[in-house]
């Protein structure tokens, strides 16, 4: 028929398997020995990572999984399946163009399903790591694994990468739109807290955007809301280690606002672009808790956009905006 044989990738970061503690720790080992993701020397981070995180880290994380465990699985992994799913359907009518859910870590492996696609002699391949924020440690560990594929074949196809989408329109649109539904369904809180993932801090300094990305992210979401100055607050979560962070931290942020007269608040986390243990366990259950013991009554979590109709369009729209 003349039409080109294309695939469309949509990335996550990946998650256990199993709800074991065996399937955790095999994640976590694979996650954790990412060139990018840690950024100390490697012959240091083999000690840390196999004698001091590996033996304890795997049983603890498991108990975490284990409270936003369903009958599904791994809330990332399913939720992104069923964005995918979505997706896949406004492809139904074109039998020349395929959809896939893949992970950077863990299954479904970003790797074998590229091998495969060679194997069909694919011609256009389009990427979408589920990051609107850019970060060497998660769209650039993407572009690596891609790279690493494809530079054994003989014939490269065409190639459309989304780095970032951090201010797109229609994402912005998306999470303005389902806070305000967040709003009219259980009332407004005193604050809006955006969330976003922690960084060390050193990777900005090194010239990563990922921290100012989330700041002009948060900004248009506050402009669409019409927030003011005071309505709305950055911060930052899931700290590891002792090094200096991106800041304000999300945990002492919770702590301090009902010593400043704050105690109902929304929070939100842009950066995910489907919940997660991340979101549902330290945001929506841990960090809940630290807020209520400090003094907070009320305390809203506005979910992320997960399989909706507006990140649905939203990955429609990425994926032809590279001519997909």
């Amino acid at each position: 028929m003349g039409y080109k044989k294309k695939a469309i990738l949509i990335v996550n970061l990946g998650s256990p398997g199993k709800l074991t503690t065996g399937a955790v720790r095999r994640f976590l080992r694979q996650f954790l020995s990412g060139p990018r993701v840690v950024n100390l020397p490697r012959s240091l981070w083999w000690l840390i990572l196999n004698f001091l995180i590996l033996p304890f880290r795997p049983r603890r994380s498991k108990k975490a999984y284990a409270k936003v465990w369903a009958e599904r699985g791994s809330p990332l992994t399913y939720l992104t399946q069923d964005l995918t799913d979505k997706v896949a359907q406004h492809f139904q009518l074109e039998p020349q163009v395929s959809v896939h859910m893949v992970m950077s870590y863990g299954q479904p492996s970003l790797s074998k399903q590229l091998r495969k696609l060679r194997q069909t002699q694919c011609e256009q391949i389009s990427i979408v790591p589920l990051y609107p924020q850019y970060s060497s440690t998660t769209t650039a560990s993407v572009f690596d694994a891609v790279a690493a594929e494809l530079v054994q074949w003989r014939y490269i196809p065409e190639l459309n990468f989304i780095s970032d989408y951090h201010q797109h329109p229609l994402y912005i649109t998306g999470i303005a739109d389902s806070i305000q539904q967040s709003w009219a369904r259980q009332g407004r809180g005193e604050l809006l807290l955006l969330s976003f993932h922690g960084l060390p801090d050193l990777l900005t300094k090194k010239g990563d955007p990922y921290y100012y990305q989330c700041l002009r992210t948060a900004e248009l979401i506050a402009a669409q809301l019409n927030l003011q100055e005071h309505g709305w607050r950055v911060v930052f979560q899931s700290r590891f280690g002792r090094a200096k962070w991106l800041q304000p931290y999300c945990i002492e942020t919770l702590m301090a606002l009902p010593g400043e007269g704050i105690k109902n608040i929304d929070i939100i986390c842009p950066g995910f672009a489907v919940d997660c243990l991340e979101t549902l366990e330290e945001i929506n259950m841990a960090n809940r808790d630290i807020f209520i013991k400090a003094g907070g009554e009320q305390y809203q979590y506005v979910p992320a956009l997960n399989d909706s109709d507006a990140n649905v369009q939203l990955m429609l729209a990425l994926i032809d905006s590279r001519g997909s």
